[in-house]
């Protein structure tokens, strides 16, 4: 697929853009449906008053999941739920695990 550049006008300031084809074929490979709306300087400016995407998930509740370690038995939590058929290790024997792998 070819992509050739496209003028486009920023929503903030009006100001007409160039939607390069370099940036057509990353949004393409991305799966991104909508183009661009906001010129560099504009779309810089927001991200730096909304503080980045952090913002998104502070809202989300955390998952506390409790299992029991198949290693030491010990009682843990996980950040996660997890699959069936894999052993759930606490912290401790996780980090041992790893450490024993890398050696």
């Amino acid at each position: 697929m070819e992509f050739q550049d496209k003028m486009l006008k920023c929503v903030d300031c009006g100001a007409d853009f160039v939607f390069t084809s370099g940036e057509q074929l990353f949004f393409h490979d991305k799966r991104f449906t909508n183009e661009p709306k906001r010129c560099r300087a504009c779309k810089t400016k927001r991200v730096s008053i909304l503080g980045a995407a952090t913002v998104r998930h502070q809202g989300t509740p955390r998952t506390e999941i409790r299992a029991v370690c198949a290693q030491c038995g010990k009682e843990t939590t996980l950040p996660f739920r997890p699959t069936q058929g894999r052993p759930v290790l606490c912290r401790d024997c996780f980090l041992q695990r790893r450490t024993a792998a890398s050696a």
